[in-house]
């Protein structure tokens, strides 16, 4: 057994549940799937350390209900959210549940794999987060005030089309300030954007 601990696939799909516990399988980890979140958390007691990765639409409870659950229960356990490509706005809801990370559909084996590598390694990185949240307070602190209001836009999951309305702006100057906030922020794509200024203690205002 990985002595990181265990990865809990919490998904209704069996074909992704099985999917995803093969992938990690196969790469050294020890995985266990649960059908739901219901299902994962009449086991939880006896679940000492590793972390989750669960889907965020669920028949039931949900992804964000769980990692509400998850916080009140005061469990450690990081967790991962899958999120369709269209759900930036629940993922943001679930990182301010509590979740570690989210990941959006269709996403390839490296970016799971890293994302599981970081969640076990998690508590031995808390100092190094801190001090990676500094670097990107100070990135957003050197946005200008158009980009740090695009930034913010995105944060809160609007579409382009949303932000250039509330802005007053087109799509198109949009998209523009969303390419160059992905250079200045070192974010190589939309959802490592929302999760780097998320992790951080302070959001753009």
């Amino acid at each position: 057994m990985n002595p990181d601990g265990i990865v809990h696939v919490i998904d209704d799909d069996e074909a992704v549940r099985e999917s995803l516990a093969f992938l990690l399988l196969t790469s050294g980890h020890t995985a266990r799937t649960h059908a739901s979140a219901d299902e994962f958390l009449a086991i939880l007691d006896g679940v000492e350390c590793g972390c989750i990765i669960t889907d965020i639409r669920m028949p039931g409870m949900d992804g964000i209900a769980l990692v509400d659950r998850l916080q009140k229960r005061a469990t450690v356990l990081p967790v991962i959210v899958i999120t369709g490509h269209a759900d930036v706005l629940l993922a943001v809801q679930a990182m301010k549940a509590g979740a570690r990370d989210f990941i959006e559909k269709p996403f390839d084996d490296h970016t799971i794999l890293d994302a599981v590598a970081s969640a076990l390694r998690c508590g031995d990185e808390n100092g190094a987060e801190r001090a990676h949240a500094h670097v990107i307070r100070q990135r957003i602190a050197a946005l200008t005030t158009r980009e740090q209001q695009v930034l913010r836009g995105l944060v809160d999951g609007q579409s382009n089309k949303v932000i250039a309305r509330e802005l007053g702006i087109s799509p198109r100057t949009i998209e523009i300030y969303r390419a160059n906030l992905m250079i200045k922020m070192d974010a190589r794509s939309l959802s490592e954007l929302v999760r780097m200024t998320l992790t951080a203690t302070e959001r753009p205002r």
